[in-house]
């Protein structure tokens, strides 16, 4: 199928009225089907979900407060709100109102999406005071910038405002800004991300913005950050080249000089330390670097021309490195070992020698993170630079918060909150299996089952995955999937296919490009062990998958039809010959290869399912959805799948797109009830003969 024939490529008006009210019939349609009594009780279930006043309130302390970000039926855009630590821990906090986002949409005639904050750090003694507050129009990547003051809580008048847009900003001082955003003509990459960095200067023009850094057009984009730990102040820039490549500077004077790794090498400077975490194998000045290891340095020693690097953590064929983060004092390490979380603290002044942390059972998710590294201990809490917060949670665990120091005589963290339980999870079981791939490789899935589950291959599976950019799925507790999907009869199941990062890099670098096709090839091979198995059949089998898991479902229902008895693709990549031309698909070549390219549109269109469909095969019922807003992937890819189905008769097809929300489809609880809510009924419908 070549662009000269391609029949949809006017759908690409992403705002023109005529391929809106495309959109708005078939959202009508949808709609029409989708809506009935039972529905409507299972979607109010899942809002309840989401707008539980008794889930997790998590927060990031800012010098005596603690901050968080809350919505929920009365507030459906959410509050910025922030209270003590003694009420924090307490049963029932006390919370006060810093920025009420729905009423500031009623003033402004915008309804905001709320993107976070970036504080100044304040000189030492002084209260944190000023912040960039980021708001959303419509949910988009794309925001505002406005300073904003939590003492007075209201906006800066005539303070630093930096318009809607792709933008990143970090404060060097309280009067200056480094800014990346679109400063207009060729200030954008390819990629549609900024290619400038920028020193904003207060009462400044943002045209008047000083030139601090550059990268080329055809880059991904620019990041530029001032490092403001007492002692270590510095200004660090990163060129990211593409998703996986990048070249670090440091400012020296008023130069920029080049700490030279290879590009695929991911470095992070804390205080004197430099680090790094090697894509592939490398070699740096005769030390050889292996692939998803962990190395450290002085960044002097680094400078001066040493590489006698300290290696803190190298996997195995089961373990991997998934971040990593610092305290005050402490680094601490997330690994997955066989898709279970696994927590290590380092410790500098040993030689970086490593413990485990306790509180990680088998089958779990934990996530590790400081409670506030710039914290030397003169607050009403004492020393807590070296606290940090733990999140526990499982397919069957609601998640629970814990704090702890990570000094080794501190012992175990203590609980602290503990989210609620939305279905009844001791009627079921976590287990994992491991399917064969077509060339032999062993892929890890999770089932969540009943217990007493039957072998008689008639339950309803949902199979879920994603399979790209070192993205890994991990056991995590859904009240969603509970109430709409387990409590009805049917099983869970999680999919840890190549492309992914469940097993480091190399699990990431094996599906890339020209070998795309070994992530589908994963997710067909669990598809079929669970038909195998006798856990399903085809009929009863659907999968579910988003962004880059859109395209993998989509390439189950183009080359897999036969496996899965229905779909939903959601905010997907689908036209693979277009979508370096659309949003921010330029950005990732690394990941696809570059239709652009002759003989990398060779196999790039053996996994395009906008160009694989075919007449006369027999497609399960398929659910596609996407937003108008999501300036990251775009409706586009959607439209024109569906569009084409239909003109081929492909039935049933159901199609929906949020007008707002951005690359999620929601901006409120309530929109994200009806997003998370609908796939899942059409699915139970498609496989347990439900009308569609």
């Amino acid at each position: 199928m070549t662009l000269e024939t391609d029949e949809n490529l006017w759908l690409e008006d992403i705002y023109g009225q005529e391929q809106l009210d495309w959109v708005r019939e078939r959202n009508a349609r949808t709609e029409q089907k989708l809506l009935n009594g039972q529905y409507s009780a299972l979607e109010s279930r899942i809002l309840e979900v989401l707008d539980s006043k008794d889930r997790i309130a998590a927060v990031a302390k800012r010098g005596e407060h603690y901050y968080n970000f809350w919505q929920d039926e009365q507030n459906p855009r959410g509050l910025w709100r922030r209270t003590s630590w003694d009420s924090y821990r307490s049963e029932i906090p006390e919370w006060e109102t810093v920025l009420d986002i729905d009423a500031l949409g009623a003033e402004e005639g915008t309804q905001w999406v709320w993107h976070g904050a970036v504080f100044l750090r304040p000189s030492k003694g002084e209260p944190h005071r000023r912040c960039l507050v980021m708001l959303s129009p419509d949910g988009g990547d794309a925001h505002v910038h406005r300073e904003f003051d939590v003492l007075e809580k209201s906006f800066v008048p005539n303070g630093f405002t930096i318009p809607v847009a792709k933008s990143d900003a970090s404060w060097q001082d309280a009067d200056t800004l480094i800014v990346e955003t679109d400063f207009g003509p060729g200030t954008l990459t390819t990629s549609s991300y900024p290619r400038t960095s920028r020193i904003l200067r207060r009462g400044q023009a943002l045209s008047d913005a000083e030139l601090y850094f550059e990268v080329p057009e055809d880059h991904m984009g620019v990041f530029v950050r001032h490092d403001d730990t007492p002692g270590f102040e510095r200004d660090i820039a990163m060129d990211v080249i593409d998703f996986f490549s990048r070249r670090s500077y440091l400012r020296v004077g008023e130069e920029w000089l080049a700490l030279e790794v290879p590009e695929d090498v991911n470095i992070n400077l804390h205080r004197q330390w430099l680090l790094l975490r090697p894509q592939s194998q490398a070699t740096l000045g005769g030390f050889e670097l292996r692939s998803g290891a962990l190395y450290t340095i002085l960044l002097e020693d680094f400078l001066a021309g040493s590489r006698d690097f300290t290696v803190i953590f190298e996997p195995d064929e089961h373990t991997s490195l998934q971040s990593w983060s610092w305290t005050k004092n402490f680094l601490l390490l997330e690994l997955l070992q066989d898709v279970s979380s696994k927590i290590l603290v380092a410790d500098p002044a040993a030689g970086f020698a490593r413990r485990e942390l306790e509180g990680c059972p088998p089958l779990h998710l934990a996530n590790i993170s400081p409670v506030d590294e710039e914290d030397d201990g003169e607050g009403p809490e004492g020393a807590i630079g070296d606290d940090y917060w733990l999140t526990v949670t499982g397919f069957l665990t609601p998640s629970t918060l814990l704090r702890g120091s990570a000094a080794a005589e501190a012992g175990p963290a203590a609980k602290l909150k503990a989210s609620p339980s939305f279905f009844k999870e001791a009627d079921y079981a976590v287990e994992q299996h491991f399917a064969t791939s077509l060339d032999g490789t062993k892929v890890p899935y999770f089932q969540v089952s009943p217990r007493d589950l039957s072998l008689a291959g008639d339950n309803p599976v949902l199979l879920s995955g994603y399979g790209g950019f070192e993205i890994s799925r991990t056991p995590v507790y859904s009240g969603i999937i509970g109430r709409a999907w387990l409590e009805r009869g049917g099983v869970y199941v999680v999919a840890n296919i190549r492309g992914g990062g469940e097993y480091g890099p190399g699990w990431h670098l094996a599906a890339l490009k020209e070998n795309r096709h070994r992530a589908y090839q994963d997710f067909a091979a669990v598809a079929e062990d669970l038909i195998e198995r006798g856990v399903t059949i085809r009929a009863k089998l659907a999968c579910q998958g988003g962004s880059n898991g859109g395209l993998l479902v989509g390439n189950m229902l183009t080359q897999y039809p036969e496996l899965f008895g229905a779909i939903s693709c959601g905010v997907p990549l689908l036209d693979m010959q277009r979508y370096t031309k659309l949003n921010a698909g330029y950005s990732w070549i690394a990941e696809y290869g570059d239709p652009d390219v002759p003989e990398q549109w060779e196999y790039i269109k053996t996994f395009s399912p906008y160009h694989l469909l075919q007449d006369e095969v027999d497609y399960p019922p398929t659910f596609i959805w996407t937003a108008t807003s999501d300036d990251r992937v775009g409706p586009v890819q959607a439209r024109k799948m569906a569009a084409r189905m239909e003109r081929m008769n492909i039935e049933p097809l159901w199609f929906f797109e949020s007008l707002e929300g951005g690359h999620k489809g929601a901006a409120d609880n309530k929109q994200a009830a009806r997003l998370q809510t609908a796939p899942l009924e059409f699915l139970w419908r498609a496989l347990n003969g439900g009308e569609l």
